[in-house]
């Protein structure tokens, strides 16, 4: 009897919706970026990283969701819950530091988010090119 190797719809719309996260939070971190060099340009760049700042936010707290939904419905692994999680944290901190008008740091961490944002997203399409996902093998009939 054959095997044939499949994976779960659900598995599949969790990590394309966990990748769509990761991607739109590397893009507003990448657009806060921008609206800092702004900020130091312009009369309307503090409003434009400040609504940038909400936006950013709240990408990080839809890709918890996103890791959430990947890891439990779907049957997926609960390290990029762990790593949303982590992100969440550290888009606390930069929010923090913004508020509070501490530079020194605030400036760093956001590059430091910026890279670990392209890095989990390099990892996500990484996963989806080498085959990775949730497989589960199925007795042909």
């Amino acid at each position: 009897m054959a095997t044939e190797v499949t994976t779960t719809d659900h598995t599949q719309r969790g990590l394309s919706f966990l990748r769509v996260a990761i991607a739109l939070q590397t893009l507003t971190i990448f657009l806060q970026a921008v609206s800092a060099g702004l900020l130091l340009t312009s009369a309307h760049g503090e409003t434009l990283h400040s609504a940038g700042a909400r936006v950013m936010y709240g990408a990080s707290m839809l890709y918890v969701l996103a890791a959430v939904l990947a890891w439990k419905p779907g049957g997926g692994s609960p390290r990029p819950v762990w790593h949303a999680c982590g992100f969440l944290a550290l888009a606390t901190v930069q929010v923090i530091l913004g508020i509070a008008r501490v530079p020194s740091v605030h400036l760093p961490l956001g590059v430091l988010m910026f890279g670990l944002s392209v890095l989990a997203l390099a990892r996500g399409f990484q996963a989806d090119a080498a085959g990775a996902g949730r497989l589960r093998l199925r007795p042909r009939r």
